[in-house]
């Protein structure tokens, strides 16, 4: 067994960096095999060669984003950790989240896993971005802090989000109210998203003034949406005649993510999936960029990527 001590600088607090009861401390010990002590010289970390560059190059790398003002969470400290496990200490060495966006509180919307890093990327350079994962990979939270920033920078003038209401057939009369009320269920998810990121009075009034759209799928038909900003979420459940002709709706100086998750798709058994088949169809396509993020890029409880693991164990799903 070979002991490494890596030093800590007086100016860090231990508890931030190694979690409630050396929480983040124990991920690494269990995810690396190794063995962890905080003394007052510094981190003693002892176990097999291989495992202790692992792990010594994991926790430099947490300290360094603790002193840059970076939170370090559990989800962090795993993703890490699992990075390293996999041989690929370079990229943990390299690791920095990117800011996408600040909150109307003044919360940085950074990505926060290599995956999203790509996906950001590919929004910024491309006309449309295709993103397929599970769900709690930020497709849709990020590509809305996409949106929302190029709205602020004047890119675009418009934000539209639009879903595909599978369990109402896309037929929302039967429902009461009026058009608004009618979506408001399907809506939910990217209404959340945009009051965070702007503010509830900012977003109501950009509503009000119809800068910000949020419409069912449905009702995009025939329109040609010019300087906007287009979210199509849930496209897991578009038809190839839905999907064809959103795609076919974007406008000059447009941008637009579509975002799904093809382990739950919803339409009925004898209905092709639109977002398969529009990536099968476009990913030569210049201008299109397709993105795959996995249980790795889940930036919820770690509950989620256990629990995404062993449903594509169990049914052989490849996401």
């Amino acid at each position: 067994m070979i002991e490494r001590v890596i030093p800590v600088d007086d100016a860090i607090r231990p508890a931030e960096v190694f979690g409630i009861l050396n929480g983040n401390i124990n991920a690494i010990e269990h995810l690396l095999d190794v063995k962890i002590d905080i003394s007052a010289n510094g981190i003693l970390v002892s176990g097999g060669e291989e495992n202790l560059v692992k792990a010594d190059t994991v926790i430099r790398k947490l300290l360094q984003l603790h002193a840059s003002g970076e939170t370090v969470g559990l989800q962090l400290v795993n993703y890490l950790a699992e990075m390293a496990d996999d041989g690929n200490l370079q990229l943990v060495a390299g690791y920095s989240p990117d800011s996408v966006c600040v909150t109307a509180k003044g919360r940085a919307i950074r990505s926060k896993t290599i995956g999203q890093k790509t996906y950001v990327k590919a929004i910024e350079t491309n006309d449309v971005v295709f993103a397929i994962g599970p769900a709690g990979t930020g497709k849709t939270f990020l590509a809305v802090a996409m949106a929302v920033n190029a709205f602020r920078n004047r890119k675009i003038s418009r934000i539209i989000l639009t879903r595909p209401a599978v369990e109402a057939g896309e037929k929302l009369g039967f429902l009461p109210g009026d058009l608004q009320n009618k979506v408001d269920p399907y809506m939910k998810p990217l209404y959340d998203s945009l009051s965070e990121l702007m503010g509830s009075e900012s977003y109501l009034k950009n509503m009000e003034k119809g800068i910000i759209e949020v419409s069912p799928l449905a009702y995009m038909r025939g329109r040609t949406l010019d300087d906007s900003f287009i979210i199509l979420d849930e496209a897991q459940n578009t038809t190839p005649e839905q999907m064809k002709m959103f795609l076919t709706r974007i406008g000059f100086n447009s941008k637009a993510v579509v975002t799904g998750d093809i382990t739950q798709i919803d339409l009925p058994a004898h209905h092709k999936c639109g977002l398969i088949e529009a990536t099968n169809i476009l990913h030569d396509v210049d201008g299109i960029g397709i993105i795959t993020l996995t249980e790795k890029d889940v930036v919820r409880s770690g509950i989620v990527q256990r629990i995404i693991r062993a449903y594509e164990k169990a049914m052989n799903w490849e996401v």
